[in-house]
């Protein structure tokens, strides 16, 4: 009997010690935190930068940077050491911050965003040969549904048969009944959210967020919490990036300049008429006029396409052309050729015009169907001057992104094309990605391979040899923090349907610290009123009863530690509404054994019968309250999952310390001492 004792005493202490262990990170994280604090505020006192700046600094990893380019010269050198003990103090932070109890959005800000999966976007993905009536169809549809809030599919259906269109023209198979498409299509949308869900989770766990929240809402909605965020649009990016990658020959210039004939004739035609644009035919044709040598001048829109337009156009309808070559090429005279470049140059003031005229459907019949113009990513800058790169392409691409193994971000030395510290983003292609690109790039050597993000050329290299590694890169003017955003993007995967903002609002982090104090005030008043009832009417039975209260709270905050749990303010009110439970149950077993003592049994009897006749109250109670609490886990989402977490972990914390450390108290003080009269 004593030997079980001493054995429950040594178990009783080493969970304390465990628990001690699980919680010092939390501890330790507080402390530091607050040195963090501090020093922030010092440095903005010292360098000029606003807490945000600094926060960013230490984000992109720049920090020292932005205070040489903006510290005042006479507190430089004080304000780049407090700089480097900031950025150093700031790794530990973050390092510990992963084994320390999270704090939810509520508690010390962030970001709440509600997105919007894009079902029309969707079907025309999977509409096979879709046309100008599907379009119509969809966004008749769209339209209807955000009037009338109507269910997304019944209206598509409905106009569907409106027009006596079957669905199965588009979707699904040959014969196959409308119902059934409706239940695929459905199937579909259903899997695209759950992908994307997956796809999220994935983005933003290497995005470095802790513990987000991403919860599905309904059909296509989905909700994302990301507490303690500091760059909410960097965050917004990696979010609604698609991320669909290819790999796109460039066509040879042969077939571009021959494109822009044809071109140039339809623009001819639709400025002069047929019979006038026949008579330029015959004259010389001339190259795309160099982007320093053009001799400039503007013209309207409207005279551009033929049109009649109001006689003094304004700034944003003129377009710069040039004037050699507009008679006879008014397509190629608003594009550039750049010396040593690899791509058509379109003025920045004319990017508009020239997608205008390659949406004409006469142009579009002029491009092979098997060629397509993308745009670059970004402008770039030459002199003074801003111009947009335009690739025609092959439309089916050599490779897909899905055999994407791994991205990351690299420092070029110089010895590429890139400029020496430049960033790039490296990838390696999986084995059946290899063998296709070793294929593809022996095959076309000396000409350039397009690698194309999202629709918009990123990059393109032309293939000095054959590749068999596996290995790419994509260029570009990125900053180290936008090249390792594009990696993570790549990295993650695409999303199967793209996504749209609904609500996007951010909590700052005074509102958090605002609850915490509020809380942590109603907890310990709680606390201290409970502890003083007990001890007033149980006196010393009381006692044993706060230590086991005190218990409780120290296992719950070491088991949320343990598993990474976030604390949330519902989570705070599991934890009280936990120690309320926890003395319930020292009541029923304190007045069982009242009520024993009162028959004349001896303590030692009383005690026994006491646990026995509480104890199937006490788990009858607890255990249909922690039922409840695991089905709102299961199925609640954001305050109420976080209230159903630390409701289960204290009911389970709270019969541990109520039944089993009480117990072991009275059995020892009983066992060890001979009491003639029981505090109770």
């Amino acid at each position: 009997m004593q030997k079980g004792l001493y054995t429950k005493i040594i178990f009783v202490i080493v969970l304390l010690i465990l628990a001690g262990i699980s919680l010092y990170p939390t501890f330790q994280f507080t402390g530091l935190q607050e040195k963090e604090t501090a020093l922030i505020k010092q440095l903005a006192e010292v360098s000029g930068l606003t807490k945000a700046q600094i926060e960013e600094g230490l984000v992109a990893g720049d920090l020292e940077a932005r205070l040489r380019k903006q510290a005042p010269a006479a507190s430089i050198d004080q304000a780049v050491e407090l700089g480097r003990r900031l950025t150093d103090l700031s790794k530990k932070v973050n390092s510990i911050e992963r084994r320390a109890i999270k704090r939810g959005l509520d508690l010390q800000g962030g970001v709440y965003m509600v997105y919007e999966a894009d079902l029309p976007q969707l079907l025309r993905n999977l509409a096979k040969n879709p046309d100008d009536r599907l379009n119509e169809i969809i966004e008749e549809t769209k339209k209807t549904v955000e009037e009338r809030g109507l269910d997304f599919f019944s209206v598509l259906e409905d106009n569907f048969k409106k027009r006596g269109i079957e669905l199965n023209r588009y979707f699904g198979r040959k014969g196959e009944t409308n119902d059934k498409v409706i239940a695929e299509l459905k199937k579909e949308a259903e899997d695209a959210v759950d992908r994307t869900l997956e796809v999220l989770r994935n983005r933003i766990d290497q995005f470095g967020v802790s513990e987000p929240m991403i919860t599905k809402q309904g059909n296509n909605r989905i909700i994302i919490e990301l507490a303690g965020i500091q760059s909410i649009q960097r965050a917004r990016n990696i979010i609604s990036s698609t991320a669909l990658l290819e790999f796109k020959l460039v066509q040879p210039a042969e077939m571009v300049w021959s494109v822009l004939d044809d071109i140039d004739r339809v623009m001819r035609i639709k400025q002069k008429g047929a019979a006038a644009a026949q008579e330029d035919t015959a004259k010389t044709k001339s190259a795309t006029p160099e982007g320093p040598k053009a001799k400039e001048t503007e013209v309207s829109l409207s005279y551009l396409f033929g049109e009649k337009g109001a006689e003094t156009p304004s700034e944003d309808e003129k377009v710069v052309v040039d004037e050699n070559t507009f008679s006879d090429r008014p397509f190629s005279s608003l594009l550039r050729q750049l010396q040593g470049r690899n791509f058509i140059a379109v003025p920045m003031k004319n990017v508009y015009a020239v997608q205008r005229i390659l949406q004409l459907p006469e142009v579009k019949e002029v491009i092979p169907p098997d060629a397509e113009f993308l745009f670059g990513n970004a402008p770039m800058t030459l002199g003074e001057e801003q111009y947009q790169r335009l690739y025609l392409v092959k439309k089916e691409p050599e490779l897909l992104g899905e055999m994407l193994s791994d991205a990351s971000v690299q420092v070029s030395t110089g010895s590429t094309s890139l400029n020496a510290g430049a960033p790039y983003v490296s990838m390696e292609l999986n084995s059946e990605g290899a063998k296709i690109f070793s294929k593809v790039t022996g095959m076309n050597v000396g000409r350039e391979l397009a690698i194309v993000l999202d629709g918009k050329v990123a990059s393109a290299p032309v293939i000095q040899t054959k590749i068999t590694t596996g290995s790419a890169m994509i260029e570009g003017s990125f900053t180290m923090e936008e090249a390792k955003d594009l990696a993570l993007i790549l990295r993650a995967g695409a999303l199967p349907a793209p996504l749209y903002p609904i609500t996007e609002n951010t909590v700052g982090p005074s509102l958090g610290q605002d609850s915490i104090q509020k809380g942590q005030f109603s907890a310990i008043v709680g606390f201290i009123l409970v502890v003083l009832y007990m001890i007033f009417y149980y006196r010393l039975s009381g006692v044993v009863a706060d230590f086991a209260l005190l218990l409780n709270m120290v296992f719950i905050l070491a088991v949320m530690a343990a598993f990474h749990a976030t604390l949330t303010m519902p989570g705070i009110a599991g934890i009280i509404l936990t120690l309320g439970m926890a003395v319930d149950a020292n009541v029923l077993i304190f007045e069982r054994i009242r009520e024993e003592l009162r028959t004349g049994k001896t303590i030692r009897a009383a005690i026994d019968a006491g646990y026995g006749r509480a104890l199937v109250t006490i788990l009858d109670a607890n255990i249909t309250t922690l039922i409840s609490a695991v089905v709102l886990y299961s199925f609640g989402t954001g305050p109420v999952k976080g209230f159903a977490l630390t409701l289960s972990i204290g009911i389970i914390v709270s019969m541990f310390t109520a039944i089993f450390v009480t117990r072991l108290i009275f059995d020892f003080v009983t066992s060890r001492y001979a009491i003639k009269k029981l505090s109770i």
